[in-house]
């Protein structure tokens, strides 16, 4: 890892009682009922510990701090580290991936 690639995309999986959440499930008409749910993001930081912070509300996305359950490595693991520019295009596609296989998704 060089100092450049230092940025991490990262997978939480969601329990789907995120979809009570309104603007979750207007985010998502694609949505597969029984289907996961999940939250991707990119970080400076290590997948785990950013988890751990959406846990702990500190910047936390209210979805990933409400409902997040589990990292899903399998999801991102063989894509990290990037550049930052790297990891913000590959967040997107990550959540467009998992948006076509029918999950509902939510990324900023």
């Amino acid at each position: 890892m060089t100092a450049a690639n230092h940025y991490f995309v990262y997978v939480i999986r969601l329990s789907t009682d995120a979809l009570q959440r309104k603007k979750f499930r207007d985010e998502n008409p694609q949505y597969i009922e029984g289907f996961d749910c999940f939250y991707v993001g990119m970080t400076g930081r290590t997948p785990a510990l950013r988890f751990e912070q959406h846990k702990n509300g500190y910047k936390a996305c209210g979805l990933a701090k409400d409902f997040g359950v589990e990292l899903m490595p399998q999801s991102y693991g063989c894509i990290n580290p990037r550049t930052y520019v790297e990891a913000q295009k590959l967040e997107r596609r990550v959540a467009k991936r998992l948006r076509s296989r029918g999950f509902a998704v939510w990324q900023r």
